[in-house]
């Protein structure tokens, strides 16, 4: 890897103050501070969860303001904000006491109104899914709310153009203030993985894409002992790190 500049690939330091990468994966939502709280009241109207409640159909996304409560009262939880346990209601159709990717799936909203890929879904599922069981109970529910407003948040920041989509410059520019050194190439073919024509972020993308790098980042950090960025590393450990099955 290279930077534009000529500068020498290097790994990113503590991102500057408004950005910010999650602080490990998986488990843990974001650390304190990152990247920031929520905008009040829904604010600029972001894909995910927002606003004071969940609307009746659909998770609260871009283009207006969710409205209306969740018919039929639901259940909340001791030590759980109502508003999120509001929003676990509304998301747990089946009234199962459980949130599996597929009902997560069909709450969360993208700037387009498409629903959040599966991929996404399934990945932010096993995040927060502390006991192992394939769906996440209120509490880790809880985890996994605020993981998403605090994406949202910085996913509105670099969206300066306010277009519900992040563009190549904004992306381009974002992953300098986090502090990594990617060349115009790649960050071109990662737009192009994701959206091959519009080559543009959905919120969706945006967070996995950034799960990923964080994650083959510390993998391959941890192998470059050297701090040099390069690295040797076996042919089945490279697979390992690529499928997700090392560390």
């Amino acid at each position: 890897m290279s930077y534009r500049s000529g500068k020498m690939s290097g790994y990113p330091g503590a991102p500057p103050s408004g950005y910010g990468a999650p602080q490990g994966y998986p488990g843990a939502p974001p650390a304190s501070g990152y990247p920031g709280a929520p905008p009040q009241g829904g604010g600029y109207p972001g894909g995910g969860y927002g606003g004071a409640a969940p609307p009746q159909q659909h998770g609260a996304g871009y283009g207006g303001q969710p409205g209306g409560g969740y018919p039929g009262g639901g259940y909340g939880q001791p030590g759980v904000d109502p508003q999120v346990a509001q929003w676990f209601n509304a998301v747990d159709t089946d009234r199962s006491g459980q949130i599996d990717a597929k009902e997560l799936q069909r709450a969360l909203v993208n700037g387009n109104w498409s629903n959040f890929s599966e991929e996404a879904c399934r990945m932010m599922i096993d995040m927060f899914d502390l006991d192992r069981s394939g769906s996440i109970n209120m509490h880790e529910f809880a985890s996994l709310y605020k993981y998403i407003n605090d994406w949202k948040s910085l996913f509105e920041r670099i969206d300066r153009d306010r277009s519900g989509f992040i563009e190549e410059e904004e992306l381009r520019q974002a992953l300098e203030q986090m502090g990594y050194r990617f060349s115009p190439t790649f960050i071109s073919n990662l737009l192009a993985k994701f959206d091959p024509r519009g080559r543009r972020l959905t919120l969706d993308n945006f967070i996995v894409s950034n799960v990923q790098i964080k994650r083959l980042t510390d993998s391959f950090r941890s192998r470059d002992k050297e701090m040099r960025g390069t690295a040797t590393m076996a042919y089945e450990d490279f697979i390992g790190i690529a499928m997700g099955a090392h560390k």
